[in-house]
């Protein structure tokens, strides 16, 4: 069965690295994409993904905070906060909404983290 992921980071670049990296391990998932934390929160609640990666720091509302409406709206969605600031404060952060923080900028390695999440 194919699932859905939402990849909200306001750099076209990241989006794209995402995509591409998710589409090579699970390329019968369907990709959608959101530039904000705004765009990001509808995209879900039309949409209504299985999952979702976010970054932090966008123009307008942190990815944090996005993350906390659209995890308070749909709990069952599995959702990775992407973030080169991996201070502790921001690991708080991402438990206390029930996810997890994974480390910019994205490789292999770190979509491997969020598929691994998402599998969970």
């Amino acid at each position: 069965m194919s699932k859905t992921v939402l990849v909200v980071d306001d750099s076209k670049i990241s989006r794209m690295f995402i995509r591409q990296h998710i589409s090579a391990k699970q390329p019968t998932w369907i990709i959608s994409e959101a530039a904000t934390g705004e765009d990001a929160i509808a995209a879900i609640d039309a949409e209504q993904p299985d999952y979702c990666t976010m970054d932090i720091n966008m123009p307008g509302m942190l990815g944090t905070d996005a993350a906390k409406i659209i995890l308070e709206r749909h709990p069952g969605i599995r959702l990775v906060i992407f973030s080169a600031n991996v201070q502790e404060t921001y690991q708080e952060q991402a438990r206390a909404l029930g996810t997890i923080l994974v480390s910019k900028p994205v490789t292999e390695t770190s979509i491997g983290q969020a598929l691994d999440y998402f599998a969970g």
